[in-house]
C-alpha cells in the first residue's frame, strides 16, 4: 500500500498528528462567505437604524437613525384606539348607568371594556366571572351572577356599591342571647324559615331582617329565606354569625368589606359606570 498522500495542491495548516495526519487549509465555500458578509452588514445596519447601544453610566441610549422605538409605536397604536373610543367615552361621561343601558351600541362598548376593568379591579375578590370566591369563613365575596342582592340589584344600586363601598354591620349577640336561643335561631335560619320561631321577633331580628326575614336592601341585611349564604350556611356557621356578628370589631366577628373606589381614587367615574353596567349584564340585575 502506498504511503504517498496527495493533498491536491492545497496547503496545510502545519498541524500534524501521528506523524502523517495533517489539516488542510481549505477556504470556506463562497456561499458561506457571502452569507457571513451579508450578516455582518445587516448587523451594522440594524444597530444604526434601531435603538440599540446604551450610553455608558446614563439612562440614555443611541436612538437610531430611523427614529423608531417600541414606545412611539405603542403610542401611535394607542392613539388609534383612543380615537375609536373617544366618541363612546364622550357620550357616557354625562350619562347615568341606567341611561347607558338604554343605548344598545354604548352598552356593547361598555360591556367589552368593562370586562378588562373587572379583571383588574374586581376579580381578585369576586372571581374572574363574578362567581365569588371561598375562604375559611365561607363566601369571601358575593356571587354577582345570581339575583340575590344585599343592597339592591338595579344598575343604580350596583353603581352606588362600587362608588361608595359597602361595610354592613351585625351586632354580636353573645351577651344578649343564651346558647339555647342562639341554637334555636340558627336551626330556623338554616332551614330558611327564620320566622318559624317566636324568638325571631321577640329578640329584635325583624328590625334588620324584616318581619318576613327577607332582609332590607336599605340596610344591606341578608335575606334569610332563600338559602343563599354570604357566610357559612351550616347550623354551626350561622351560630357563629349570630354569636359574634359582622364587622363590629369583635375578634371573632365575620368580616365583609367592599372598598370605597371613589375615595380610593383608583377608578374614574366613567370606569365605575362601566363596571356597574358590566356586573348588571351578568344576568342577575334587577329592573329599576
Amino acid at each position: 500500500m502506498s504511503d504517498k498522500h496527495d493533498a491536491g495542491g492545497v496547503p496545510t495548516t502545519g498541524h500534524v498528528w501521528d506523524g502523517d495526519l495533517a489539516d488542510l487549509a481549505n477556504q470556506p465555500p463562497k456561499w458561506w462567505m457571502l452569507g457571513l458578509t451579508a450578516s455582518a452588514i445587516w448587523c451594522v445596519v440594524y444597530f444604526l437604524y434601531y435603538p440599540s447601544i446604551p450610553v455608558s453610566n446614563t439612562q440614555s441610549f443611541f436612538k437610531g437613525i430611523g427614529g423608531w422605538t417600541a414606545i412611539t409605536e405603542m403610542e401611535a397604536d394607542k392613539s388609534i384606539v383612543d380615537e375609536v373610543r373617544g366618541k363612546y367615552e364622550a357620550k357616557l361621561k354625562d350619562m347615568t348607568p341606567a341611561a347607558i343601558l338604554g343605548d344598545s351600541e354604548l352598552t356593547e362598548y361598555v360591556t367589552r371594556s368593562g370586562k378588562v376593568l373587572f379583571g383588574d379591579n374586581c376579580a381578585a375578590c369576586h372571581g374572574q366571572n363574578g362567581v365569588g370566591t371561598i375562604d375559611k369563613q365561607g363566601l369571601f365575596a358575593p356571587v354577582l351572577r345570581d339575583d340575590d342582592w344585599l343592597y339592591g340589584g338595579t344598575v343604580g344600586d350596583i353603581y352606588a356599591s362600587i362608588l361608595g363601598g359597602r361595610q354592613g354591620v351585625m351586632v354580636a349577640h353573645k351577651d344578649t342571647l343564651s346558647a339555647a336561643e342562639i341554637d334555636t335561631l340558627a336551626n330556623a335560619v338554616a332551614a330558611s324559615k327564620p320566622t318559624s320561631t317566636p324568638l325571631f321577633a321577640e329578640k329584635g331580628c325583624t328590625a334588620c331582617h324584616g318581619a318576613d326575614g327577607k332582609g332590607m336592601a336599605a340596610m344591606g341585611s341578608a335575606n334569610l329565606t332563600d338559602s343563599v349564604w354570604r357566610f357559612d350556611g351550616s347550623v354551626e356557621g350561622i351560630k357563629r354569625t349570630i354569636t359574634y356578628g359582622v364587622n363590629n370589631g369583635d375578634p371573632q366577628a365575620r368580616v365583609a368589606v367592599m372598598p370605597n373606589f371613589q375615595a380610593a381614587g383608583k377608578l374614574s367615574e366613567a370606569e365605575m359606570k362601566k363596571l356597574a353596567v358590566y356586573v348588571f349584564k351578568f344576568g342577575g340585575g334587577q329592573a329599576n
